[in-house]
């Protein structure tokens, strides 16, 4: 997927989406090519797909905001009654190269985020693409997240673990929800994550990413919402 390929995408699914977000969005490729030459945090292979298999997959997050959640998404952006609003923390956990993280931080401009992962030369490449793409809403940090002080309004993460595994990390550290990128058969895993924790039934909601794109990439892969 081209950058160009990428924005028809973008202004029609997100025709709020302003010029200089954009160029945020542009800026990426030349800055993940750059880095990722010096700190591998995308497969080599998969650098020529950056906007599909990770700029728009992280941004399915977003999409799924827009339609389940809308005044969380104007909050998000800060639009409306929210332009004077709080800002939202959001962390993004096991972040690696800043994803979902970034592209999150680009489309919600008024909410704060922080990029948070273990290994110190990924959080590298996530600071330099923000400081190389004027990301002014996203801090990096390089810690687990057991040791971070603060508790966020939401948690984001893509596949960094099974849920079972995911859970405790984030317990005590968030006040309305996770949203959480995965891929394949999930029941079986979400069931016994709900199970060891004793989440309540409903609180655990399944988005198919093929309702918001045909592209066959996304066919097997989720969003999953889980409640506070």
């Amino acid at each position: 997927m081209t950058f160009n390929e990428f924005k028809t995408i973008i202004e029609e699914q997100f025709p709020e989406v302003t010029h200089l977000q954009m160029e945020q969005f542009r800026k990426m490729e030349g800055l993940y090519r750059e880095w990722n030459a010096k700190i591998n945090v995308v497969s080599r292979k998969d650098i020529d797909e950056l906007y599909r298999h990770h700029v728009l997959h992280s941004l399915a997050i977003a999409a799924y905001v827009k339609t389940a959640m809308p005044d969380v998404y104007d909050r998000l952006r800060g639009e409306g009654p929210y332009s004077v609003a709080e800002p939202l923390k959001i962390l993004d956990l096991g972040t690696g190269g800043g994803f979902p993280g970034i592209p999150l931080a680009v489309i919600f401009p008024h909410a704060r985020f922080t990029l948070c992962d273990s290994i110190g030369k990924k959080i590298i490449v996530a600071s330099e693409v923000c400081k190389g793409i004027g990301l002014e809403n996203a801090v990096t940090v390089n810690a687990r997240a057991e040791s971070l002080p603060e508790t966020f309004d939401f948690i984001v993460s893509r596949a960094v673990t099974a849920l079972e595994n995911f859970m405790p990390w984030v317990k005590g550290k968030y006040n309305d929800g996770i949203l959480y990128l995965k891929g394949g058969d999930l029941d079986e895993e979400i069931a016994q994550a709900m199970a060891k924790f004793k989440m309540r039934k409903g609180s655990v909601h399944i988005w198919p990413i093929s309702k918001w794109t045909s592209d066959p990439f996304f066919e097997e892969k989720k969003v999953i919402f889980i409640e506070k």
